[in-house]
């Protein structure tokens, strides 16, 4: 019997995805997912996340992910969704496609990876590590970008391409 694997891999895609806006079913779902998981299971899926990422050929050479250490992201990563939609939250998760289809799923599991990426960049250790950057930005540059823009009359945006 062939499985159906499309949720999960919604799932798994909206982790990396950009934001987007779920209904009240979705948002409940997306509320689901983020209590029902501990520190480790968002710390989890982080190091799934960047095990993922580091396959991109724009990191890769400073990214050395082993192919058993991406299985190892891979498979905690998928017990956790499987867990998730199939026990914890399962309801939730079949009202959510019931009323607002199967792309809120992939809604509620961003919501899950923006708040385990936010706990990722609010540790002391990244933070320490992001602050190299200071040395390499301008701030006068960027305080003459800001008053230019205060001294400026608003403008009009720019058409939409194609109108």
């Amino acid at each position: 019997m062939k499985k159906n694997r499309t949720i999960p891999v919604l799932a798994l895609m909206a982790l990396l995805s950009p934001a987007a806006h779920a209904g009240p079913f979705g948002d409940d779902l997306a509320r689901c997912l983020v209590d029902s998981t501990t520190m480790d299971d968002r710390a989890a899926l982080v190091r799934w996340m960047f095990a993922a990422a580091s396959a991109h050929p724009a990191v890769a050479s400073i990214a050395a992910v082993s192919p058993e250490d991406l299985d190892k992201a891979n498979a905690a990563t998928g017990n956790l969704i499987m867990k998730l939609l199939t026990e914890t939250c399962r309801e939730r998760a079949q009202k959510a496609v019931t009323y607002e289809g199967a792309a809120t799923i992939q809604m509620s599991f961003q919501v899950l990876g923006q708040v385990a990426a936010g706990e990722l960049f609010s540790s002391p250790e990244v933070t320490k590590a992001m602050s190299g950057l200071e040395k390499y930005v301008d701030s006068k540059k960027l305080e003459a970008l800001k008053q230019d823009t205060r001294a400026a009359p608003p403008a009009t945006p720019p058409a939409a391409p194609g109108k």
